[in-house]
This record gives structure tokens, sequence and C-alpha cells, in this order.
């Protein structure tokens, strides 16, 4: 995965792919190739609202009881 990866630039590509799909834009030669890396975005955007919920959770928290 890219290291220079965002959120923002996931979801784009994630939304790119998803279109290709849906509009069968996709040749069968590439749509495995194009699934796996939906899959990858998928899992680091899961991942990225994970750990900015428990971030933010943590400063809820804090403010709490300071």
């Amino acid at each position: 995965m890219d290291q220079n990866l965002t959120y923002e630039s996931a979801y784009k590509e994630l939304t790119e792919i998803a279109y290709e799909i849906e509009t069968e834009s996709v040749s069968v030669d590439v749509l495995a190739e194009k699934v796996k890396r939906a899959s990858e975005l998928i899992e680091f955007c899961q991942h990225k609202l994970r750990s900015t919920e428990t971030e933010v959770n943590k400063i809820i928290k804090q403010m709490e009881n300071p």
C-alpha cells in the first residue's frame, strides 16, 4: 500500500473503481486486478476510520476527566 495514501484519495480511487465496474467499462482482463485493489482500499479505509474513532474517543475521555 502506498505510504502517502490518505483516506480521501483511497475513497476517491475506490469510488472510481466502483463506477468502472458498475458501468462495465472494465475489461475482463483487468477485473480481478481492480477487485483486488478495491479490497485493499476498503481495508485501508476501515482501518483509518477505526483508528480515528479510537483517537477521538480517547480525546473525549481526556476532556471529560481533566
